[in-house]
């Protein structure tokens, strides 16, 4: 193993007295689990982990890299699919772990708010706010993992959109540690604060270049009382878009997720996963999973779905449908629409766009794209699958059967640019909930060019003149 460079005289012994024994990780064994990312693009080193255990303790240690000049990469549940939270391969960027600030300070039912540190696990979060008879909302397949951090960095989105917002709509405040060692006691619980400029939001959505997340005041929600689930084949692209509206124009309110699968994706968790099985009679090339819940215990969501199901049977978009009996129905047809990545793992190398469009663009997107991409790799199988919705659809391509997987993957950046140019003409954006990271900063010049990129800059000047903070992610060299 080649030798890193050494940290600037002193550094360490310093990190080590504000830090302590159980703040600083140096062993190379040890940092293996932080130096690459979760799609296996990005492979860094480092010289060192830091684990602060308070706020208090990070301010102090940034105090300290910022005037030794050490660059400082935030990493939360380490599960970034565009490399946000990897080091790079130089060896002297830090990594910057809050897996230590995990409690959750506080939680209001009156309020509806609680309080969590950035090292809290969303599933933790969730439980807590259940326990207490509340909902956190937020939902996304890596929530065993990812961190509360994490997903205000990145303005994670996830399953229920559409219903509740993304992270940024669930946030009231936030504590924040700059890269000079200052912060920001932001932790109000206030609905409504016009007092100058809203820093907390510059930080969400901001992959950790603008500042350090330690802890957030965080919105909850009446627990749902009364649910409705149902799996649906539907006749096409279009004929799911139909089914939201209906859906929609019905109770907008009752609906938590609508979530659009294709044929080629489904009969891939069909073949990969144990005991996946299919609720339906016959195989579909498209299909939707509609998830309706009231915070009512009286409403008859059992009635609406049917109602609206039997409407759209009748009208042709509906093929058939299958709608969840117990709650083991539904985490049986929910973990049809999870394990779409893992299937897509196991079958063999993939391409992902997480690309978003106006909702009623959806089926031209995905229609467009089978078609470039198929035309761009021949047996290449297009996988589209995602939040029809809030219009984020995780338009996919598996590599053809028999292709050297490395050759496929050579050609990333051929097909991103495929998507993505119809992604443009549509008025969509490259990047729905995923970030820019280090995978996707040299797309940003050509999408947010001129002077929105020219705000950006100076925004990230002004906070990290010296750009200590997570370099090389979001904004373009």
């Amino acid at each position: 193993m080649p030798l890193l460079p050494a940290l600037p005289p002193g550094l360490l012994d310093a990190l080590h007295g504000v830090l302590g024994a159980r703040g600083i990780v140096t062993d190379q064994a040890d940092l293996v689990p932080h130096l690459s990312d979760w799609r296996g693009l990005y492979r860094g080193a480092s010289p060192a982990l830091l684990r602060p255990g308070s706020t208090a303790e990070l301010a102090a240690a940034m105090r300290l890299l910022h005037e030794a000049a050490v660059p400082v990469v935030p990493q939360g549940g380490n599960t970034s699919m565009v490399g946000g939270a990897m080091p790079d391969e130089s060896g002297r960027q830090v990594i910057l772990s809050l897996s230590r600030l995990n409690r959750i300070r506080d939680l209001d039912p009156v309020d509806m708010t609680m309080v969590a540190e950035a090292g809290v696990v969303l599933k933790t979060a969730q439980d807590a706010a259940a326990a207490a008879g509340t909902l956190f909302p937020l939902s996304l397949g890596a929530e065993g993992t990812a961190t509360i951090g994490g997903v205000l960095s990145t303005n994670a989105g996830g399953n229920t959109t559409v219903r509740y917002g993304n992270a940024r709509d669930l946030m009231l405040g936030l504590e924040i540690v700059l890269p000079d060692g200052g912060v920001i006691n932001g932790l109000r619980r206030l609905r409504k604060d016009n007092t100058g400029y809203a820093l907390r939001h510059l930080m969400v959505g901001a992959e950790g270049t603008l500042g350090i997340v330690t802890a957030a005041v965080l919105r909850l929600f009446p627990r749902p009382r009364a649910e409705a689930i149902a799996l649906c084949a539907v006749e096409s692209e279009d004929a799911a878009l139909a089914l939201f509206r209906r859906f929609r124009d019905r109770d907008e309110t009752a609906v938590r997720a609508f979530e659009y699968m294709a044929g080629q994706g489904m009969d891939l968790v069909l073949r990969h996963v144990d005991g996946a099985t299919l609720p339906l009679s016959e195989r579909a090339d498209h299909y939707v999973l509609v998830d309706l819940s009231s915070s009512r215990p009286d409403a008859d969501l059992r009635g609406l779905m049917e109602g609206v199901l039997e409407e759209a049977l009748e009208a042709g978009e509906v093929l058939d449908a299958a709608l969840a009996e117990s709650e083991a129905q539904r985490a049986a047809i929910w973990r049809l629409r999870e394990e779409h990545p893992e299937a897509q793992k196991r079958e063999g190398a993939s391409v992902k766009n997480d690309v978003s469009v106006p909702v009623s663009k959806v089926p031209e997107l995905i229609r467009r794209s089978n078609a470039a991409l198929t035309a761009l790799i021949p047996g290449a199988r297009p996988v589209p699958f995602g939040h029809m919705g809030d219009g984020n659809i995780h338009m996919n391509l598996e590599q053809p059967e028999g292709m050297d997987a490395g050759a496929f993957l050579a050609r990333s950046h051929d097909i991103m640019d495929c998507v993505n140019a119809i992604v443009r003409d549509l008025d969509g954006s490259f990047s729905a909930e995923h970030g820019v990271g280090r995978l996707k900063p040299d797309m940003l010049a050509e999408w947010r060019g001129g002077a929105e990129l020219d705000a950006m800059r100076r925004i990230k000047a002004a906070l990290d003149p010296l750009g200590l903070l997570n370099p090389g992610k979001v904004l373009p060299a």
